[in-house]
């Protein structure tokens, strides 16, 4: 990866996500945080000044003074990447203009993912689709910008053990996920204590939608010409999300049907504990040592015990069993603000470096 350094902006600077992109890449080897964005409320202010900081770790020292600017493309037309933590009612408009005002993007909002030149991307499965930015370059008009998106939340960590499973064992015919979904994913202030606290909620808007979608897409492939993404074609997911009294950590269940018989245990075991992404290869900074952790331990993986490990950008997988309904069934866990939303779009950004894009 280049030691160059590269100017970066955070948009959506003041929000949950947006805290996260600022613990990122305050010690960031390469990208040095440049502008910090926010609504027109927060503009004009100290960062420190503008935010309601609710990370474990203090607010860095080189940003806290840092003046937030409104998220305007102007503005930011010195940065070499811009990462956004925008709220999709508000992320649309504004990362579009930063695209056209030729800066790369890293969008953590949903408002692109489905747009056939944007890449979607979770940087330890398919960042073979950064193939297809020439071609967005050549849609836009552009020389050095480009947009990529990162998954939902709960998607991202699923994707990366199916990945494995597909690499191992070809095409999967079923899947289904239940999520059981930490409450920092809905931002802040999130969901109300008396809706959270003592309870369950079985139901977030939107979010097995974009589960049941975004797997095609991720785990496709791009066609020949490097002009579009070729969806799996024969793979159906079926999802129900969850809201649960849980800080950070998604925890998902998950059940699966090859459509080529179903492999031995020990054997999924093993694809698992050995599976490897291109992240790796390239020798990127927050690329993690393994992308998946396995555990063997009967009660793992657990939120509390197990969000954290590799820094967040590993996803945990324990209890694979037979399902005796599909074929194997397993437990996964996320660290939902780490590799399923800022930590996805910065080591993407390092592999955007690596391959020379930026």
């Amino acid at each position: 990866m280049s030691s160059a350094t590269k100017k970066v902006g955070i948009l959506g600077a003041t929000g949950t996500v947006g805290q996260r992109f600022i613990l990122l890449l305050s010690e960031h080897p390469v990208f040095k945080i440049h502008a910090l964005g926010a609504s027109s409320r927060s503009a004009g202010k100290a960062y420190k000044d503008a935010v309601r900081w609710k990370q474990a770790r203090p607010i860095p020292e080189q940003v806290a003074g840092m003046v937030v600017k409104a998220c305007e493309a102007e503005l930011f037309k010195d940065c070499d990447v811009v990462f956004s933590g925008l709220d999709a009612d508000v992320a649309g408009d504004i990362e579009m203009a930063m695209l056209k005002q030729d800066i790369a993007v890293f969008s953590n909002a949903k408002n692109y993912r489905r747009d056939p030149a944007v890449p979607l991307i979770v940087p330890t499965v398919n960042s073979n689709h950064f193939d297809i930015i020439p071609y967005q370059r050549e849609l836009h008009n552009l020389k050095k910008g480009f947009l990529i998106t990162n998954a939902n939340c709960s998607t991202t960590g699923l994707v990366v053990p199916l990945k494995a499973l597909q690499d191992a064992f070809g095409p999967m015919s079923h899947i289904i996920v239940n999520t059981q979904q930490a409450i920092s994913g809905a931002g802040y202030p999130g969901v109300p204590s008396l809706d959270i606290l003592d309870n369950v909620v079985p139901y977030i808007g939107g979010e097995e939608e974009k589960m049941e979608w975004e797997v095609g897409k991720i785990m496709g492939g791009v066609a020949s010409d490097k002009k579009a993404f070729e969806h799996l074609p024969n793979t159906v997911v079926s999802a129900t999300c969850t809201r649960v009294p849980v800080l950070d950590g998604h925890l998902e269940s998950v059940s699966v049907k090859f459509a080529n018989g179903c492999p031995e245990i020990e054997k999924v075991y093993e694809v698992l504990e050995n599976y490897s992404s291109e992240a790796e290869k390239l020798g990127c900074y927050l690329a993690p040592a393994k992308p998946i952790v396995v555990t063997r331990e009967a009660d793992r993986p657990q939120p509390r015990l197990d969000r954290e490990n590799l820094k967040g950008q590993a996803v945990t997988v324990g209890r694979v069993r037979k399902c005796p309904v599909l074929d194997i069934k397993f437990v996964l866990l996320v660290h939902n603000t780490v590799l399923g939303a800022a930590g996805s779009s910065v080591l993407n950004a390092e592999i955007a470096v690596a391959k020379g894009l930026i």
